[in-house]
């Protein structure tokens, strides 16, 4: 089905002990890990691609560019934001950006990915 720049989708998390850069090895400080960012900004992309792609299509994160540009300690909010900016065929950029509960940029980027056939992605054909 094709999609069209605009669509958006919004996910947060309150970080935990296991968001952090010391908990995933990123780092050793209690605060929000930069790959725990990426899945965020990933799962807002995903989030709003949700119901707009045929049911035997998926999406796959092909090329990430963030910048972690805030710390964020356990017990703070962080939403990540999504927005389709551009839809090439099958190839579809996001921009993304994350703010703490207070409105302050925790991280901004871009997140490309592509439209699958999901069996044939998982190697069933």
């Amino acid at each position: 089905m094709p999609l069209a720049p605009g669509l958006t989708a919004s996910v947060e998390i309150v970080v935990g002990d296991s968001d952090t850069a010391a908990a995933m090895g990123s780092g050793d400080v209690p605060t929000l890990a930069t790959p725990r960012l990426l899945a965020l900004a990933e799962a807002a992309t995903v989030s709003a691609l949700a119901g707009h792609l045929d049911e035997h299509e998926t999406s796959v994160g092909t090329r990430v560019q963030l910048e972690h540009l805030r710390a964020t300690g356990i017990g703070r909010r962080v939403v990540a934001h999504a927005e389709l900016a551009q839809a090439d065929g099958r190839q579809l950029r996001f921009t993304v950006r994350a703010e703490d509960e207070e409105g302050m940029l925790v991280g901004r980027g871009e997140v490309t990915r592509v439209v699958m056939d999901r069996e044939r992605f998982m190697g069933g054909g």
